[in-house]
């Protein structure tokens, strides 16, 4: 039987498929050397990381490796029920005297009768230098990143010296800043409430200038071709498109600072991180725990409500499966 001639067209696409098949086993290989090669490197520079450890403490840091968990075993309490008695200020069956088991004395009075537990006293604080920390460094934010976004002012000066301000704020953490204020207006929340706002408005800063030069620019066309002013287009055509990510931004914000806010009480911010530094000093474990716990909660709760906000803004249809591109 006589051998039928493949048409010109098929084989040129046989070849073409094979010419892709080619290049993607080729970009294959490569991208598997390149894996090969940066695990290689990562395990060099973490060998090198540990035996630099080990040799900054005289060569127990490996001796030392198994006992790491020694410390949470052993820092317990002595009945599961301290830890709740430790949360509410309520009188302890192990009271000796010492400040270990007196809760009882750290109760925040506000009637004769009625108190406050001292742990939700305090992190009724730091919840209040996170909130107001997150508004100041959040509005502040708000103002500036018209300014920063290239696609409002252009590539000039005012663009330039906004974002190098925003890099300048959010250059420090928050606990350097702290420290640095901590010395001129002395140690607590107010220290903590400006150091907090400082870097949330050179983070925040950056993210909503790039979410405004990720907008639509067609509405803030109509608008300058209808004569409207920079501060118009700002508000009718860039605002509604970048609002609920500002708001998404900030609420996630609100839920770093309430850790910063409590990692600077522990350096002297006030809050629910001072009393949780002082209690893991002094080997109170029911105390410790209890803190443990509300800060947990803390988070969730900030968290849902954070999630909550955002239904309300951009509407239930958004979070639904299938539904989100409709």
């Amino acid at each position: 039987m006589a051998h039928v001639a493949e048409p010109d067209h098929l084989g040129g696409l046989q070849q073409g498929s094979r010419t892709i098949l080619d290049h993607y086993q080729s970009q294959v290989r490569t991208r598997r050397i390149y894996t090969v090669i940066s695990i290689v490197v990562f395990l060099i520079v973490l060998g090198a990381s540990l035996d630099f450890a080990n040799s900054a403490n005289s060569g127990k840091f490996f001796e030392r490796l198994p006992y790491l968990l020694d410390f949470m075993k052993q820092f317990v309490p002595d009945s599961p029920l301290e830890i709740f008695r430790a949360m509410f200020d309520l009188p302890s069956p192990y009271a000796d005297g010492s400040i270990k088991y007196d809760y009882v004395s750290d109760r925040i009075y506000i009637t004769d009768s009625f108190y406050i537990p001292n742990f939700f006293y305090q992190l009724a604080i730091t919840i209040n230098v996170a909130i107001v920390s997150t508004i100041i460094g959040a509005s502040a934010a708000f103002l500036l990143c018209f300014f920063a976004s290239t696609n409002l002012v252009g590539a000039g000066l005012t663009r330039w010296v906004v974002r190098r301000i925003m890099e300048i704020l959010r250059a420090f953490p928050e606990i350097v800043i702290a420290g640095l204020l901590a010395a001129i207006l002395s140690i607590g929340p107010i220290s903590a409430i400006i150091a907090v706002s400082i870097h949330t408005t050179g983070a925040l800063g950056k993210l909503f200038f790039e979410v405004v030069e990720n907008a639509d620019m067609k509405p803030d066309e109509g608008l300058r071709a209808s004569g409207a002013s920079w501060l118009e287009r700002v508000r009718f055509a860039i605002l509604p498109q970048v609002m609920p990510n500002f708001v998404s931004y900030a609420l996630l914000r609100l839920e770093i600072n309430v850790r910063a806010s409590t990692i600077i009480g522990a350096v002297g911010g006030g809050g629910i991180g001072e009393v949780f530094s002082l209690s893991i000093g002094r080997d109170h474990a029911a105390k410790t725990y209890a803190i443990i716990i509300m800060l947990l909660v803390t988070v969730v709760c900030v968290d849902q409500f954070s999630a909550w906000l955002r239904r309300r803004m951009i509407g239930k249809q958004s979070f639904e499966f299938g539904r989100g591109a409709a």
